[in-house]
């Protein structure tokens, strides 16, 4: 049961060392350095550097010192019930979607804790139409392991509930 576990803890290692690495090559050997700086890469798809001072949405904007530091504290308390979470769960498709969130929450709050902002950079687009905000690979992971989680709490039945008995 424990070997189940470190696949959540490996995941979260995972997501965590992919957002760093591309954070790294998209502001150094990239080159993307100024707020704003874009590189094309596909019609719907570009590189574009933005210092995210909030969080989803530009919500909780960061401006000042104490902001920056109430909001590393509140997003390490969301990543530490992650954590317990991923140790106390029984279902090991829900761990692993609680590794996603933990890796992008601890990607996240190192750049908060290193540069003041959450570098993003992932800019999908239609034309003039962004279904998204600039985004990085932590916010990709956090929200794909919390859909994942949604969906298996809504449309996954445990299979441990007891089941009818017709006979009776």
């Amino acid at each position: 049961m424990q070997a189940n576990r470190a696949y959540a803890f490996l995941v979260a290692g995972i997501t965590f060392l992919l957002d760093q690495l591309s954070k790294w090559w998209v502001t150094g050997p990239m080159g993307l350095t100024i707020e704003g700086d874009q590189r094309y890469v596909l019609p719907i798809f570009n590189f574009t550097l933005t210092h995210n001072l909030g969080i989803s949405l530009g919500l909780f904007r960061a401006d000042s010192d104490a902001a920056r530091w109430a909001l590393v504290a509140v997003t390490a308390a969301i990543a530490l019930s992650m954590l317990v979470w991923i140790l106390r769960e029984p279902r090991h498709g829900d761990r692993l979607a609680l590794g996603l969130v933990l890796g992008g929450a601890v990607g996240n709050i190192l750049d908060r804790i290193r540069l003041g902002y959450v570098v993003d950079f992932a800019d999908l687009h239609f034309g003039a139409f962004r279904p998204f905000l600039v985004f990085n690979i932590a916010d990709a992971a956090i929200s794909i392991g919390v859909v994942i989680l949604l969906v298996r709490a809504f449309l996954m039945r445990d299979d441990k509930a007891p089941k009818e008995n017709i006979n009776a």
